[in-house]
């Protein structure tokens, strides 16, 4: 990629900050071209694929929610999904609305995380949330009671967040109590103050110019602006049930990464909150689509440091959501039941949902009981070439400004994307002999 003949600019970030996990950002341009402009992630593969195999499908959701400690109800989902899809397990429409509420306060969380914790610092100028705490505390504050509400919810509902023990094959092991359940309504009711001045917040904040146009894929669901199940779509065109995701999800080894990079139908894709919003704006509530006009946030939008923007969208639709489907449990009422069995003790399957991050993808082979095959695909592993796309075209419009000032956007980039470095570096073939 040609840039201004006099510009050379020699940038080696050793590791990212305010992301999970470890990742370099390299960038070396000289006499008018820029030669290598590359994420690296160098964390050790993790070989969680190896660990689920051998085990009894009982506890393959147990172990697939150490992936990520932020993400864990994603992948426990996601698990359980493929565990149900393989066994022929039928869940209820009570577990199923749990399983829908307990995705809400992940999201809720995550979301509030990212966009404070980790973006809000960059666009006041701070180098950290303990510099933002200290400057404005009342930021931090309220960012800290939704994220208390969240993780109530979640434990409520799945023993706890961070790795849930409730959600079992084919329903919970534990329900909230109907008093519980109450209590929490309340307590999302009572975010509206927090949420308007989350709105208000990145309403006020600016971020960087930039556009590039990609392709966008995430699930789809009938029913709604949902994170559970559905089938996958593109931006280019098409739908694929998600038995299908490696005609979609092509991953690839890269030299320089020890995280797979995937590609569709052009060589990167996006998955995550801004793809979500894309495909899915018409599904949103009606609060978070008047959040959405009052930010700025189009269909037509191509920039990517607007992930966050999406972010703050959805976290407007998953307060809301939360409490809607909590008035649906109270008005049925909540009814014991044991978890549904499994028809059959071998099959394949395949689960999908919409982590915070993005699409994520587990499929498991059982024989009798044990998980023979496994594979996982993570939405940061997905968005891993698009984020290197994005630092390609941005670095020539900003290599002006100074090794300072491009390191400070490419930094802002890749959390843009908010990428848990970890949980994408996976080795799919281990052989023990």
């Amino acid at each position: 990629m040609a840039i201004s003949p006099t510009s050379e600019l020699h940038l080696n970030v050793h590791y990212l900050t305010r992301v999970e996990g470890h990742g370099n950002i390299v960038v070396d341009a000289r006499d008018g071209r820029l030669e290598r402009c590359e994420l690296e992630v160098v964390e050790a593969p993790r070989f969680f694929e190896a660990m689920l195999r051998g085990r009894p499908y009982g506890q393959a959701s147990h172990l697939a929610s150490r992936i990520c400690g932020i993400c864990a109800v994603a992948h426990a989902t996601a698990s359980l999904r493929a565990t149900e899809h393989a066994l022929g397990v039928e869940i209820t429409p009570q577990t199923e609305t749990l399983r829908r509420l307990a995705f809400c306060g992940e999201m809720i969380d995550s979301h509030v995380l990212h966009s404070y914790m980790l973006i809000a610092p960059d666009l006041v100028h701070l180098e950290s949330v303990v510099a933002l705490a200290s400057r404005q505390p009342e930021i931090v504050v309220r960012a800290l009671r939704m994220k208390k509400v969240a993780g109530d919810l979640c434990a409520a509902l799945a023993g706890r967040h961070t790795h849930p023990i409730a959600m079992t094959v084919g329903g919970f092991h534990h329900l909230p109590a109907t008093g519980e359940l109450q209590a929490l309504r309340e307590r999302l009711a009572a975010m509206g103050p927090d949420v308007a001045a989350t709105v208000e917040l990145f309403r006020s904040l600016p971020l960087p110019a930039f556009e590039r146009e990609t392709e966008y894929v995430a699930l789809q669901h009938p029913r709604g602006y949902e994170f559970i199940d559905g089938q996958i779509v593109s931006s280019d065109g098409g739908a694929w049930p998600v038995e299908s995701y490696r005609e979609v999800a092509r991953e690839h080894v890269v030299g320089h990464s020890t995280a797979k990079h995937t590609r569709h139908t052009r060589q990167a894709y996006m998955v995550g909150a801004l793809a979500r919003y894309i495909l899915n704006h018409p599904r949103l509530r009606p609060s978070a689509q008047a959040a959405a006009e009052s930010l700025g946030l189009t269909p037509d939008c191509r920039n990517p440091y607007w992930i966050t923007v999406a972010q703050v969208v959805e976290l407007v639709h998953c307060v809301e959501e939360a409490g809607a489907l909590i008035d649906s449990l109270l008005a049925d009422g909540l009814r014991p039941e044991t978890p549904a069995p499994p028809a059959r003790l071998t099959g394949e399957g395949v689960g999908a949902v919409e982590a915070p991050r993005g699409t994520l993808y587990h499929h498991y082979a059982i024989e009798d009981g044990v998980l023979t095959q496994a594979n996982c695909i993570i939405p940061t592993g997905q968005n891993l070439a698009n984020i290197e796309a994005d630092m390609r075209q941005l670095v020539p419009q900003v290599i002006g400004k100074g090794p300072q000032e491009v390191t400070r956007d490419l930094e802002m980039l890749v959390r843009a994307y908010d990428p848990c470095i970890s949980c994408s570096t996976h080795q799919l073939e281990v052989r023990f002999v």
